[in-house]
């Protein structure tokens, strides 16, 4: 692939000027071949496969980072769904058997630490066609093992637009969150699960990525981001820009960011000898100033983010992004689109300080975005049944609309809808929506299955 002198230059600007990163590289690994009956023998593969395949990852990554000037925020590794990898040791002794959940997750983040990785995704399941044993201890462990380490991230699937959604699993993850939020690290630990319809099984980012049974042993994944690329690329046309030549701005700069996103994960994926993967275009934005999704919706013309009109200029936004990815790779994939998590996003919680953007308009917005409601907190006294209605409404639009959708929401112990909560770091902080008095208890506890869409039957 050759690049033109203009071309790296404006690389170089929007690497130094607009907060151009690759927001993280992410190693996918295989651990079907570490599966054993022998618990001790588990624990032990499973450390070896994911040491000896990521052992060169992050100082692969610096040196590439340093050779092509682009900052690589992350560097993370995903797993195979961890019930799957962990089904024959189980004994069918539920204490047993947790403490096996637990011991394998602190190995993982153990090594983590070791190697130097931001985090390792992947201790989740696959439910939407039911729940089986090991997914019920998988999920039922998740409050200690998401409080107890730093590193492991988890991912529940409860539905897809082929099976439908699996209610039981729904009321159960709304349980779960309600449990976490109730730990020592609450926070932290709630913000490292993903409730998922539609999951992807090449998703880069976290907290909800995973290595699908559909990947090869060992693959690298990128995920690029933007937002403050695209920001100034919109502030350079004139005020009275049409939506078709913003749209035709924003395709542009989504192909430059592209092609340098694929040329890193290929020398990425050479240096360590694994197969190259996917790039995903999604717009994820921090909590540095002019690094904001919200931010571009506003530069298109609303005065909040939230107001009328915010849905369709996140349409525009999210279909652009992914023109110019499409233009650029024969390799997308992942989510790709743009992200709205509200607590990583200062102009997004501004708008809910404001009582412009709710959840309800969230919930909206996410019928368009890469997943769905991202980092919204909630009052520490929200009912489970509440909890666990939302991921329905979350799952429904994902399942209708053959999308991903997905919910990491987090109830603040102690804290009202309007107060502020302050998470630190890249989590970033956020001003708690006020969820439905009303109550979805009869409609929740029904349980069962939510049929797929007849179009969900196409072979």
């Amino acid at each position: 692939m050759q690049y033109s002198v203009n071309e790296i230059l404006e690389t170089i600007q929007m690497v130094k000027l607009d907060k151009l990163d690759i927001r993280t590289v992410t190693l996918g690994i295989n651990l079907l071949k570490a599966s054993d009956k022998k618990p001790e023998n588990l624990v032990k593969n499973i450390q070896k496969t994911v040491y000896q395949n990521a052992k060169n990852l992050v100082k692969q990554a610096h040196e590439i980072e340093e050779q092509y000037g682009i900052p690589i925020i992350n560097k993370r590794v995903t797993i195979t769904p961890i019930a799957a990898v962990i089904s024959p040791a189980l004994s069918g002794n539920k204490e047993r058997d947790y403490r096996l959940c637990l011991k394998i997750a602190k190995t993982l983040d153990q090594t983590a630490q070791k190697l130097n990785i931001d985090f390792i995704g992947g201790f989740g399941c696959l439910t939407e066609n039911g729940l089986s044993y090991a997914d019920q201890i998988v999920i039922e462990s998740l409050p200690q093992i998401l409080n107890q380490t730093q590193r492991v991230c988890s991912f529940v699937n409860v539905g897809t637009s082929r099976s439908g959604i699996n209610m039981r699993s729904v009321v159960k993850m709304g349980n779960i969150i309600h449990k976490i939020s109730l730990g020592k690290n609450r926070a932290i630990a709630a913000a490292k699960l993903v409730v998922f319809c539609n999951a992807v099984t090449d998703n880069p980012f976290m907290a909800g990525g995973f290595h699908g049974l559909d990947q090869p042993d060992s693959v690298i994944n990128i995920g690029i981001s933007g937002p403050g690329v695209v920001r100034r690329a919109i502030e350079k046309l004139p005020q009275d820009a049409g939506l078709d030549e913003i749209a035709a701005q924003i395709k542009k700069t989504a192909f430059k960011i592209t092609r340098a996103g694929e040329t890193i994960g290929r020398e990425l994926a050479k240096s360590i000898g694994v197969q190259f993967g996917i790039i995903d275009l999604s717009l994820a934005p921090t909590t540095q100033k002019g690094d904001s999704v919200g931010e571009i919706l506003e530069k298109l013309g609303l005065e909040t983010v939230g107001t009328h009109g915010t849905t369709a200029a996140l349409a525009l936004l999210t279909d652009s992004v992914k023109k110019g990815g499409l233009m650029a790779s024969s390799n997308i994939g992942g989510l790709s689109g743009a992200f709205i998590p509200v607590a990583e996003d200062k102009v997004l919680s501004d708008a809910v300080k404001k009582n412009v953007l709710s959840l309800d308009k969230l919930e909206a917005m996410t019928s368009i975005c890469s997943v769905g409601l991202d980092m919204v907190a909630v009052p520490g006294n929200t009912k489970t049944t509440t909890l666990a209605a939302i991921i329905a409404d979350e799952a429904a639009i994902g399942m209708i609309n053959h999308k991903t959708t997905a919910v990491r929401i987090i109830p603040v112990k102690n804290k009202k809808a309007g107060d502020y909560v302050n998470f630190g770091g890249l989590l970033g902080g956020s001003y708690l929506l006020k969820t439905h008095s009303a109550k979805s208890d009869q409609f929740i506890w029904r349980k069962g299955t939510l049929p797929a869409p007849i179009t969900g039957f196409k072979n």
